[in-house]
């Protein structure tokens, strides 16, 4: 074991003259302290490269607002979908209910939690997976085909139908209910597998236990419609009214998205390029549409990407949100903040570094809506979030291109829209990834 080493006060006077030899180190010292790293770094030219003038970009309606919750995921989902509503039926502020699609996602994410409970019961407390499954529990976080099999399986609704309540806008009261209900319950089964009980004792017990799951989610979010009125004026002030829609008969009538036509395309360089890869350990819905990537160079990820806006299709992407960014204004610069500079140290990492030490996490979903081409090249693009009216500009972010190459990891595409190298790559078998792989 290698021996311990104690800091002693001739290491820090050494590290002090190293920071009192900067010439600028006080100055530097009272800025930082007065404002801040962030606003003592910015790059008052960042106004400049992220001015929202696009040469193309699809006109969509207002946005929405996930509150003080997880869901962007399914936030960017619904948006993919309404934008196509908007487009069709001349309604550009239409609104989906992420209420809707929320609830079906505790529900049946519940149901795939004690299965997996049951699966790894013989497996030590404190092994990895166990601990993934019980920190991980029902995290309002999730990945695009966690939203596409809850829609396939359930359809959706119209905002009206069935809006947020106190609960979705700010999930940390039923999230602690949740957690402490789902891992009580995760001990239960785990005795019973250990004390021998049989497969319809576990089912029986699972069944009660989802009936409580049911009981937290329906008190908290309401209980969803078996069917619905469907009544809006469109932007021309035309009435449409189509009475007792199912949910499902709205999402096969009104919608023409196939879900198995998409796939995440994605640029991870910590994984190897050319390959499919699976992540069962969070599918949401037994038997629904299964997360997988397609990890690809970011010049295939951004060509697709192009091609389905020109196509005038919406585009789902996954980022490291919490980087460079200025959330009031809506501003992702990778030079937005010169921390380095100001601070006089050196922490570059590269994508892949980054990925690889867990700096780096695919932490929020938006929408792609628009790019600014120069000489036939992006310069910024044009993003909706789900962050409400009041951040960026009336909703909606810029980013400029050396942003999106370092800090967006997927985007959601249309196979149609791929190249036929790609779409052979689609198809091929995934490799599995474990429930803690920096993808997740």
């Amino acid at each position: 074991m290698t021996k311990e080493k104690q800091l002693t006060s001739e290491m820090v006077e050494k590290y002090q003259k190293v920071f009192r030899s900067r010439p600028a180190a006080a100055v530097i010292a009272r800025a930082v302290q007065r404002n801040g790293i962030k606003n003592a770094s910015e790059d008052p030219a960042a106004s400049e490269r992220l001015h929202r003038a696009f040469s193309y970009e699809i006109k969509t309606g207002k946005p929405s607002n996930q509150r003080h919750s997880g869901r962007c995921w399914s936030f960017a989902a619904l948006n993919t979908l309404r934008h196509k509503f908007a487009q069709k039926y001349n309604f550009k502020d239409f609104e989906l209910s992420q209420n809707y699609l929320f609830f079906w996602d505790r529900i049946e994410r519940a149901n795939m939690f004690f299965q997996k409970i049951i699966e790894t019961a013989d497996k030590p407390f404190h092994d990895r997976l166990v601990d993934f499954y019980l920190s991980f529990a029902l995290n309002d976080g999730g990945q695009w085909a966690n939203a596409a099999a809850v829609i396939e399986k359930y359809g959706v609704v119209p905002e009206y139908v069935m809006p947020d309540t106190h609960n979705t806008k700010d999930t940390s009261d039923v999230a602690e209910v949740m957690n402490y209900l789902m891992r009580k319950d995760a001990l239960e089964l785990r005795r019973m597998v250990k004390h021998g009980d049989s497969e319809e004792q576990l089912a029986q017990a699972q069944e009660r236990m989802m009936a409580d799951v049911y009981k937290v989610v329906a008190y908290s979010f309401g209980e969803p419609p078996a069917k619905f009125d469907l009544e809006f004026k469109d932007d021309d002030q035309k009435f449409y009214q189509v009475l007792g829609l199912t949910p499902l008969d709205f999402y096969h009538q009104y919608f023409d998205t196939n879900f198995n036509d998409y796939v995440v395309v994605t640029n991870a360089p910590d994984h190897e390029y050319g390959q499919v890869y699976s992540m069962p350990t969070q599918d949401n819905v037994a038997g629904g549409v299964a997360i997988k990537f397609m990890n690809v160079p970011f010049a295939d990820l951004q060509a697709a990407a192009i091609a389905q806006l020109k196509a005038g299709e919406t585009v789902w992407v996954g980022n490291d949100v919490l980087q460079q960014m200025d959330r009031k204004r809506g501003l992702m610069d990778a030079k937005l903040f010169h921390r380095q500079e100001l601070l006089d140290v050196d922490f570059t990492m590269d994508k892949r570094d980054r990925l690889e030490t867990r700096q780096a996490e695919v932490t929020h979903a938006m929408t792609l809506t628009g790019f600014d081409l120069v000489n036939g090249q992006p310069t910024r693009w044009k993003i909706e979030n789900s962050w409400g009216k009041d951040n960026g500009d009336n909703g909606y972010f810029v980013m400029t291109q050396d942003w999106f190459e370092e800090y967006t990891y997927e985007a959601v595409i249309n196979k149609k829209y791929l190249p036929a190298r790609l779409q052979e790559l689609a198809a091929t078998t995934p490799i599995e990834l474990t429930a803690w792989d920096s993808l997740q």
